[in-house]
């Protein structure tokens, strides 16, 4: 893959997590990423108990989708995806997720800035508190304040930022509202991702006729495989439009 045409069309990624994604259940749905032509396997979260590198080297070995590191913190850099995004919690004020990791991740990274994207993070309160709000102790945008979301996505594209990933969080209760993605999409001109809470193929529908790029599935495939398959098929729906 290209990162300079990240994401591009309309496009689907499954996440995986490090600490989840294993034995049977990781090779089933690849098997179903594989059969419904998944743009992405984005691999990384919240916590690290396990090796990003080897759940990187299980995807290479069951699927030839393109893999894209999805760092939750240091702990989870490595050169082995063929893209890397570099996330900037712009929606929170805690310096070392805006810029203190990204300073001491540079010299590392400096090797491979080709695979580098930078991704404007934009956490937003859907429902129940979430895992990434306790790590990165930082509250989420409330959902009912849009214009703050819409200001942040445009100061995030003012700051170069190549893409603005809208996500509830993992477990949320809901997905990011639909006006919210509206909104931003009026005002943005670069990508759009969107993820959290996604759980039937009705909301992949209404997210991406909201001007989502990107939507990212992680538990919601965990819980409901067909979720994936559903949405691939709606992706191509609006690639034909």
């Amino acid at each position: 893959m290209k990162p300079d045409n990240f994401p591009g069309i309309k496009s689907i990624a499954l996440l995986l997590d490090p600490d989840k994604a294993k034995g049977d259940s990781l090779q089933n749905i690849l098997k179903i990423a594989e059969e419904s032509n998944t743009d992405y396997v984005l691999a990384g979260g919240s916590l690290t108990f396990n090796s990003i590198g080897n759940l990187i080297d299980a995807i290479r070995d069951l699927c030839s989708i393109p893999v894209i590191l999805f760092p939750g913190n240091l702990l989870q850099l490595t050169h082995k995806a063929d893209a890397i995004l570099i996330l900037s919690l712009i929606s929170g004020r805690n310096p070392e997720l805006l810029i203190g990791n990204h300073v001491i991740a540079a010299p590392y990274l400096k090797a491979v800035k080709e695979k580098l994207i930078s991704v404007g993070y934009i956490l937003i309160s859907c429902g129940t508190k979430t895992s990434i709000e306790y790590i990165s102790q930082t509250e989420g945008i409330p959902y009912d304040k849009p214009e703050i979301v819409v200001a942040t996505a445009m100061a995030g594209e003012m700051l170069g930022l190549r893409m603005i990933y809208l996500e509830a969080g993992s477990g949320a209760t809901n997905h990011v509202p639909v006006n919210i993605i509206m909104t931003v999409r009026e005002n943005i001109s670069i990508p759009i991702a969107v993820g959290g809470g996604i759980k039937n193929k009705k909301e992949v529908k209404e997210i991406f006729n909201a001007g989502a790029n990107l939507i990212v599935l992680g538990n919601g495939c965990e819980k409901n495989p067909d979720l994936l398959t559903d949405a691939c098929k709606i992706r191509d729906e609006f690639r034909k439009l």
